[in-house]
């Protein structure tokens, strides 16, 4: 179920606006390009799915007390980059290169994506839903993201992840470019690959970690970036994660650095000038792939090329 939350941030405009056209019921729910209806499945929302996939260009479901396999699905265009479950459970996104593709996720399913989303030019590195399934993000390395109803594949929204000329080895702001792009470079500025997004409990904001180690927040109403920081220099931001009760923001680094921020309810000084650590935290002995927090906001799930996964408090 959803968390629950206090958001320091109340969602602007035009995230209410978003989330409230998405809201809308459609004449046809989920249309693919073949125009078929998808019927839902029986509800899933006690069930545990585990799901995984890769360059073996499969999609496999698991039964995760057993660790038995009860369900593989072919996924021959390409690598699987991402995976992500819609909150009710009943479909599943996968982020290819440069597609996204959506299947059902029950056991007697249709093997064959119900809806495909393109738009990307790269591989989608980055796949997630807004709480109540309404619509989902992606970020890929041709340096977007993007916003798309989940029941259609037109995309709704897209941010340029532009190169900065202006940001320095730890530098934060507050303020991001105008427009849908970001950075103090101009618009025209070469486009940097987007490693990692998710979307803050407020779900008005995207919080997206790049190829160049910058972390920024995207405002879906003013379709701008808003804020930015770069803690290490150019050194690759690898995964971004926001705690539910949005209390806290990590990144994790190509240098299995940890960075972890406290952001404050209506602060002028931007949401990344509050770190928790005066250092980072040397996490892994290789670099870093994912950090991820607890649903309770407690804890945090760093994993690593140097083959561990490790729970911090």
């Amino acid at each position: 179920r959803p968390p629950r939350f206090r958001p320091f941030t109340s969602p602007s405009a035009y995230g209410k606006k978003l989330a409230s056209s998405l809201a809308s019921p459609p004449s046809k729910p989920y249309p693919t390009k073949q125009d078929t209806v998808l019927h839902p499945l029986h509800t899933m929302s006690s069930a545990v799915v585990l799901a995984t996939a890769g360059y073996d260009h499969k999609i496999r479901f698991w039964e995760a007390p057993t660790g038995v396999c009860s369900r593989s699905i072919r996924y021959p265009d390409s690598q699987v980059n991402c995976l992500q479950i819609t909150p009710d459970k009943q479909f599943l996104a996968a982020g290819g290169n440069p597609h996204v593709r959506l299947f059902e996720v029950g056991g007697n399913a249709n093997p064959n994506p119900v809806v495909s989303y393109e738009g990307h030019a790269g591989n989608v590195m980055a796949v997630g839903f807004q709480q109540e399934g309404k619509w989902l993000y992606t970020g890929s390395e041709d340096g977007t993201v993007k916003v798309w109803d989940i029941r259609a594949p037109g995309c709704q929204r897209s941010f340029d992840n532009v190169a900065s000329t202006t940001a320095s080895p730890n530098s934060t702001s507050s303020s991001g470019g105008g427009g849908a792009h970001a950075g103090g470079g101009h618009p025209h500025a070469p486009l940097v690959a987007v490693n990692s997004v998710v979307l803050h409990p407020n779900q008005a904001e995207l919080v997206t970690g790049d190829q160049e180690g910058r972390v920024r927040v995207w405002d879906l109403g003013s379709n701008r970036c808003v804020h930015e920081t770069q803690p290490e220099g150019n050194v690759p931001v690898r995964s971004v994660s926001v705690a539910n009760d949005a209390s806290l923001i990590a990144a994790g680094n190509n240098e299995a650095h940890l960075y972890v921020w406290r952001p404050q309810e209506g602060s002028t000084e931007g949401y990344f000038a509050r770190p928790v650590h005066a250092q980072p935290l040397k996490t892994h002995a290789r670099y870093l792939l994912k950090c991820a927090f607890s649903p309770d906001s407690q804890r945090l799930v760093t994993t690593s090329a140097d083959k561990t996964a490790k729970l911090w408090n």
